[in-house]
């Protein structure tokens, strides 16, 4: 089953201090499968640049906290002027193979957007671009689930999982995300749960 996949924002988060706001960007466009016109003179043309999936110069808008409930913050955003609500939480740990391996922040996302009728769509943002044609993995306690990839995303690949998933997430202790970069680098992200089922009935709660 092919799945409309929502690119996950980066959003700027400490667990230190009172979450106050976040960063929303909204999905890229898709690349325009036609190819460029060749030009009419007969210097050689230039390449066309290459699309980000996610461009950087993309519009964002700013997410409000809705309630931090253990290690997960329920949020809201109106990206495009639609409701959008979502729990969030970074890893309570991270490790890389090899060790001390640059990586950008990770998160995991578990999203609501009711104007395209999506509820609790799962999804992690690992923090680097991984390695094409790549599943990772989800485990909460003796169950896995395969993920998904696209560059710095990741998300439930077979659609009847989700619904599976979302309850274990909220009964779980942890959950653990693998996956491994284009250069071969292999993370391994653990989360903690508490507080995310309290998140859920918040999001659910905003985005009915």
């Amino acid at each position: 089953m092919t799945k409309t996949l929502w690119l996950s924002p980066f959003i700027a988060l400490t667990m230190t201090a009172a979450l106050t706001g976040a960063v929303f960007a909204q999905a890229a466009p898709k690349a325009d499968a036609k190819a460029a016109p060749k030009a009419e003179t007969k210097a050689a043309p230039k390449a066309a640049p290459k699309q980000d999936a996610k461009p950087k110069s993309d519009p964002t808008e700013s997410a409000v906290l809705l309630g931090q409930f253990g290690d997960w913050g329920a949020y809201r955003a109106m990206p495009g002027g639609k409701k959008v609500c979502f729990a969030l939480a970074k890893p309570s740990a991270a490790t890389t193979e090899p060790a001390n391996k640059k990586r950008d922040p990770s998160y995991a996302f578990i999203s609501t957007r009711p104007a395209e009728k999506v509820k609790n769509e799962v999804s992690v943002i690992v923090g680097y671009p991984q390695k094409a044609n790549f599943d990772a993995s989800a485990a909460i306690g003796s169950a896995t689930y395969v993920m998904y990839t696209q560059n710095d995303g990741a998300w439930v690949k077979n659609a009847p999982d989700e619904a599976k998933m979302v309850a274990a997430l909220r009964n779980g202790g942890e959950l653990v995300v693998k996956s491994e970069s284009g250069k071969n680098t292999k993370s391994s992200d653990t989360y903690s749960l508490k507080g995310l089922a309290q998140a859920l009935d918040k999001v659910a709660e905003e985005c009915k």
